[in-house]
């Protein structure tokens, strides 16, 4: 079994925790469903969130999806001029047979625009 990574992302309409619990969750569910993973294929997840997201962890969402036995964590992303706003990031290890290149990368709604070369 390979050890691969999968990016993500998603932006938010607003700053408030039910609202990134919804979009974080849909993101993790996108990125399940594409790859054919389940929580037992996770390895770990790095969520950063731009500085403008405050209301809560995006690691929470992950949680509350029941994915409770893989190492999460958050980090700040870097407050560049310009950026898209309210976005958070996502950087799945797994478990994986897929060819590196069969890795289905997510981006959902607007945060497509981040990644247009390897957006789904």
């Amino acid at each position: 079994m390979a050890v691969r990574a999968v990016r993500g992302a998603v932006q938010l309409e607003r700053d408030e925790a039910g609202h990134m619990d919804e979009q974080v969750g849909a993101l993790l569910t996108a990125i399940l469903e594409r790859n054919a993973l389940s929580a037992d294929d996770l390895i770990s997840i790095w969520f950063t969130a731009t500085p403008d997201l405050h209301s809560d962890f995006p690691a929470a969402a992950a949680r509350k999806l029941g994915i409770v036995d893989v190492p999460l964590i958050c980090a700040q992303e870097l407050d560049i001029e310009g950026a898209m706003p309210r976005v958070v990031r996502v950087l799945a290890h797994i478990e994986s047979e897929r060819p590196r290149g069969d890795i289905a990368h997510v981006y959902l709604g607007t945060a497509a625009a981040l990644r247009k070369d390897i957006a789904q």
